[in-house]
């Protein structure tokens, strides 16, 4: 874990060398994954199944291929009654939270008469991909489904690997209670490619989403411009600003629960009293040991981990904006002057009793998130993510008259004489 302050003669180059930090994965698998959705293309169902015997240890054929209804219909009785009512209450307030979002169409007449307007629709199709066994995650399935659902898409099919032959019986309850319409028990590459390009027993789809390995992630990267996707997705992290006030086993535990996602995981600390930071860290390692994932949290914590002790708030904002991470915490008496100054995050929690987690499950915004920094530039999934925009003219021939002289000028500047002719026989 490293330990910084802003007052420190070399903390621009320390935090700097933090914030450059590669966390990662360094696997080379852009020629593997190549050669798995060259596959799929060449021979469909029969390359899923072969690969899925080759990865999962599952023999399936076309038939068996996707998960049936009465397999659903059963995988859901097993699930506790206390999970069920969690599952529902998480996602009537993603729905929501999404549906708040909707967009209006656009339409305006202008001075020189032209109606101009912009019109909102869905896409037709949506394909998720849920990572199966032990790293299942059914509040993936709701964030990724839900919102394609509002947003009016026709079709969404879903792709869980079943290693072993085991599914996980709440990710099937999440896709029945956020509207899947399919779902298909194939992972890994084969399952983008087929997502993608489709198959016999797989229509393609429009766009993409949800988390995965390195060779999906890679996957998703290659089919990319056939297909939409949401983001290529590093390791998760947060940044958690706190005063002396708060309990330091809150402010540790948040930031072991962004450590146990995985090892390259990364939580930091701001701070403005030095003391209080000492305090975290120690309660950072007697937490430690009682978490069953505590062989990953801690190897996130000691190589990606931070405490930075900053002067004041306003040079920690300034830290997250360099920052830009994925999840912020403003554990904060007054977060509201501060959350002000961020311009870089994907989502922000207010307050001491606001830990990121609920975030994860049930306070309604969307989950997937941009990391890696991205946070500068790109947004977390939305609605907006499942609808297409369309712009529409309508013009009469006072409308043109008005406008298309300098449409000609400009088409014949540009050498396009059949654009300028185009709008100059109107104008006739």
């Amino acid at each position: 874990m490293i330990r910084l302050a802003t007052t420190d003669r070399n903390f621009p180059a320390a935090f700097d060398a933090l914030l450059h930090q590669a966390r990662e994965t360094t696997e080379q698998v852009d020629r593997p994954v190549a050669a798995i959705i060259a596959e799929v293309r060449a021979h469909g169902d029969t390359a899923l199944i072969d690969y899925t015997a080759r990865f999962d240890h599952v023999t399936l054929s076309a038939e068996t291929l996707r998960i049936t209804a009465v397999e659903i219909d059963a995988a859901v009785t097993t699930v506790p009654p206390d999970q069920l009512a969690a599952l529902d209450l998480a996602a009537t307030r993603i729905e929501a939270f999404h549906r708040a979002q909707f967009p209006t169409d656009l339409r305006l007449t202008d001075a020189a008469g032209l109606t101009l307007g912009m019109r909102w629709s869905p896409l037709d199709a949506v394909g998720l991909y849920v990572p199966g066994g032990k790293a299942a995650y059914p509040s993936s399935v709701l964030m990724n489904a839900v919102p394609a659902r509002v947003a009016g898409v026709g079709r969404i099919a879903m792709c869980v690997p079943a290693p072993g032959g085991v599914l996980n019986p709440l990710v099937l309850a999440a896709a029945r209670r956020a509207g899947v319409s399919e779902v298909y028990r194939v992972g890994g590459a084969q399952a983008i490619a087929a997502l993608a390009y489709g198959t016999a027993s797989i229509a393609p789809v429009d766009r993409i989403v949800g988390p995965g390995n390195a060779y999906v992630a890679e996957a998703k990267r290659q089919v990319f411009g056939h297909v939409g996707i949401d983001s290529i997705a590093g390791p998760s992290e947060v940044v958690v600003l706190a005063d002396a006030a708060n309990d330091p086993r809150l402010v540790a535990v948040d930031l072991l629960a962004q450590a146990e996602h995985d090892e390259a995981a990364q939580a930091i600390l701001i701070t403005d009293n030095a003391a209080f930071g000492d305090a975290v860290a120690r309660t950072v390692a007697a937490e430690l040991p009682t978490l069953p994932r505590a062989a990953i949290a801690g190897a996130s914590w000691d190589a990606h981990g931070a405490i930075i002790v900053v002067r004041d708030w306003v040079e920690a904002a300034e830290l997250v904006n360099r920052l830009a991470p994925e999840h912020v915490q403003l554990m904060l008496a007054e977060p509201v002057p501060v959350f002000a100054r961020i311009r870089h995050a994907g989502a922000v929690f207010l307050g001491r009793y606001c830990p990121e987690a609920v975030g994860d499950y049930v306070a309604g915004p969307n989950h997937v998130l941009p990391t890696g920094r991205t946070a500068r530039f790109a947004s977390g999934l939305s609605v907006f993510d499942f609808l297409k925009r369309t712009t529409w003219v309508r013009a009469d021939a006072d409308a043109l008259a008005k406008v298309g002289p300098a449409g000609v000028t400009l088409a014949e500047a540009e050498g396009l004489q059949a654009h300028a002719r185009s709008i100059a026989l109107r104008l006739r």
